[in-house]
């Protein structure tokens, strides 16, 4: 049971934060000490001491997914309350004849960014509701009250912002409540915050705890090894579990939870905080090693075209689906691009003998998660999300304007 005092004056610490258009910002936390009702007067301290008077609205416990209002809840129960004006993580909520704060929580400072830009390719509008800049500008500040590892900031180009969060997990899940929401936008790949400390740029480094079966321990260590990682302790619980504790740099981590996924048949638990900062370590992470088939045309890929693409590399998409110039439509076998025609069907003509024509079978497309689009993208590329579709694409549509950026960037 909680180490809690039923009878004594309340005392609650807000550690989470949730927002409703109807009755405003929601807070979350677990009731160390007393009771609580509806209406009742109380007092709020904030992590700077500073002190307010407010009045409960709702007092809201869970059951399951669902919240439901309460008449009184008491010590050790979590619970969701209303009607306190603004809160921040880490208030205390408490009787006003004991005030009494709560050590404050630490929130982890953000470790990655990335762009979420206006979805500028042909099919813009087809599918969202939302596709302008203000739209979601007006999203993601919204998204700040409630969401207090996230910084958006606004840059020169006035159709993009770069948002920072706890990693790309954090950020992923607010794209996915987007896309979800009707919004329709463009995203680049989620890089690390580098920091100059004493002269010295460092990169920041979580500590990576992973509880995994023994049979999958191997190939586990080989990739957080191949990704920057140091082992830091091991310890098997003779049960056919093993318990790793990792030091990692945080852009090791990008991408790695969908595989470590699918390396432990979703049987592996990974759990990360924020450790500190420190120098950078050589070397890449994570680096796609091959090109990208790129289609050259808009329109209807064609089975008889794709099939003989198929030899090029893996293919993104299937016979029928909507591509533009631009849009990335498989993976290349070599590591550099190539730009390929999708859309030729086969010559009908009568001069043909029968039977010299060839059964057209096409491998099964690859189909992306958003997770696995932001972890595949280059530097060069954006993921196109909307509420109906996930497409990669390149920054510049055109190969024309491919190659003027390229000449830039060596010139520079």
């Amino acid at each position: 049971a909680p180490d809690v005092d039923l009878d004594g004056p309340l005392q609650m610490q807000i550690s989470q934060l949730d927002y409703n258009n109807y009755v405003g910002v929601i807070g979350i936390g677990r009731i160390k000490r007393g009771k609580v009702k509806p209406n009742q007067q109380v007092t709020i301290i904030d992590s700077e001491g500073k002190t307010r008077n407010a009045k409960v609205g709702k007092v809201l416990t869970h059951l399951g997914l669902e919240r439901i209002d309460s008449d009184i809840a008491e010590a050790g129960d979590i619970i969701a309350i209303t009607g306190l004006g603004e809160l921040n993580i880490s208030d205390t909520i408490c009787d006003p004849q004991n005030v009494e704060a709560l050590p404050a929580l630490s929130v982890d400072e953000p470790t990655v960014s990335m762009f979420f830009c206006v979805n500028t390719s042909p099919f813009c509008g087809k599918e969202g509701k939302f596709v302008t800049s203000r739209q979601i500008l007006d999203r993601l500040n919204k998204e700040l009250v409630h969401n207090v590892a996230l910084r958006v900031e606004e840059t020169e180009d006035a159709d993009a912002f770069r948002v920072s969060g706890r990693g790309e997990l954090h950020l992923s899940v607010l794209i996915e409540n987007m896309r979800r929401e009707g919004f329709e936008l463009a995203v680049s790949r989620p890089k690390v915050i580098f920091r100059e400390i004493d002269g010295r740029k460092q990169e920041p480094y979580e500590n990576v705890t992973l509880d995994v079966e023994e049979q999958h321990q191997g190939s586990v260590m080989q990739a957080l090894g191949e990704r920057k990682g140091d082992l830091k302790n091991m310890n098997p619980d003779g049960k056919g579990r093993v318990r790793l504790d990792y030091v990692i740099p945080s852009r090791g981590l990008i991408g790695f939870r969908s595989e470590f996924m699918t390396m432990t048949s979703g049987t592996g638990l990974l759990y990360s905080t924020f450790s500190h900062y420190d120098d950078i370590r050589p070397g890449e992470v994570g680096q796609r090693q091959n090109g990208v088939l790129i289609s050259n045309g808009q329109g209807k890929a064609v089975a008889f075209a794709l099939f003989g693409l198929q030899d090029r590399g893996k293919l993104f998409l299937g016979h029928g689906a909507e591509v533009y110039e631009g849009q990335i439509i498989g993976i290349h076998s070599r590591s550099n691009d190539l730009t390929v025609n999708c859309l030729t069907g086969k010559k009908l003509t009568n001069m043909r003998a029968s039977g010299t024509d060839e059964a057209v079978i096409l491998v099964p497309p690859i189909k992306m998660s958003l997770e696995q689009a932001l972890e595949f993208i280059d530097d060069d590329e954006l993921v196109e999300v909307t509420p109906t579709s996930i497409r990669i694409r390149k920054r510049h549509l055109t190969e024309n304007d491919r190659r003027r950026a390229n000449r830039g960037q060596k010139e520079e």
